[in-house]
């Protein structure tokens, strides 16, 4: 069983936001925790949030949804920052100019997973099959063409 959680839009670049992410993937989710919380990155206490929020999705679905999880063998088994809006702001500069530069927005997506549990009722992505993956179609190669040469025009 896999629990989300989602950031809609942080203040802060999707490459700092990876840089906080790569240090608790794979790792239990109480080490994620304290980990962040010894982290100096601005972004840390975001994923904090988000970590705890995760946490709770999946202490809700114990206690009030009947659905058997074990809180305490959670882990971090994907975190991504992706790029969201870009807002594009302008500085004034010499000589009556302007500098246009960009403030970038991240999107972040955390996922736990229980450990040691198989793969019954995993969240699947659109297109994604369960189970048995379904057959590759594969394309007949090109026919190549013949270069440099050209052909006679009759008259």
């Amino acid at each position: 069983m896999e629990f989300r959680a989602q950031a809609r839009f942080m203040r802060v670049s999707p490459q700092k936001a990876r840089l906080v992410l790569e240090l608790i993937k794979g790792k239990r989710a109480e080490d994620a925790l304290n980990t962040l919380i010894f982290t100096k990155k601005r972004v840390a206490a975001t994923v904090e949030k988000l970590l705890r929020s995760a946490i709770e999705n999946a202490n809700y679905l114990n206690s009030e949804k009947g659905v058997d999880v074990d809180v305490d063998s959670l882990y971090v088994k994907n975190a991504v920052a992706n790029d969201g809006p870009r807002m594009k702001r302008i500085r004034p500069a010499p000589m009556g100019r302007a500098f246009r530069y960009v403030r970038r927005i991240a999107h972040i997506e955390l996922v736990l997973a229980e450990r040691g549990k198989g793969h019954e009722g995993l969240v699947t992505t659109a297109g994604e099959e369960t189970g048995a993956k379904a057959p590759v179609k594969r394309r007949a190669p090109a026919k190549k063409k013949a270069v440099g040469k050209k052909k006679a025009v009759a008259k």
